[in-house]
């Protein structure tokens, strides 16, 4: 294959950023991929439903709960066993499409402690690029 400059064209969120760069001038990587997934009119991310069987992609939380219980019940016992059982703790998706793992995790998480008859707060954090209408999104949940 060989690049063929006539055949390229620019897109919306091309010229956006263009128009930016124009104006800033240059910008990071970071900025660049961000502008990219999460731009509010044409971002990846943020235009269209990418995960599930008419997505893009499909992740192990969208298969089956098991893999967000899995995790729950480890981050059970460890906020038992290994860390004392403080009593705040964060517990931080980064990426979380749906949040189907958080969910499936904080209610595994939730019976686990239930057993051990305790009862915590517990911060979920869904972290999402900050620069955009789909920054964090803390979820409370009392365990």
């Amino acid at each position: 294959m060989t690049y063929d400059p006539e055949t390229r064209r620019d897109t919306p969120l091309a010229l956006r950023l263009k128009h930016r760069i124009a104006r800033d001038g240059p910008v990071s990587i970071t900025d660049f991929m961000s502008a990219c997934l999460w731009d509010d009119d044409y971002g990846y991310y943020a235009t269209r439903s990418v995960i599930g069987s008419g997505g893009d992609f499909i992740t192990a939380a969208e298969i089956s709960q098991v893999f967000g219980e899995i995790i729950g019940l480890w981050s059970a016992v460890v906020w038992q066993d290994v860390l004392g059982a403080p009593s705040n703790v964060q517990l931080v998706e980064y990426g979380p499409g749906r949040g189907t793992m958080m969910r499936d995790a904080l209610r595994a998480a939730r019976v686990e402690l239930r057993q051990a008859r305790r009862e915590q707060h517990i911060d979920a954090v869904f972290a999402r690029y900050s620069g955009s209408a789909h920054a964090e999104q803390p979820v409370t949940a009392l365990v």
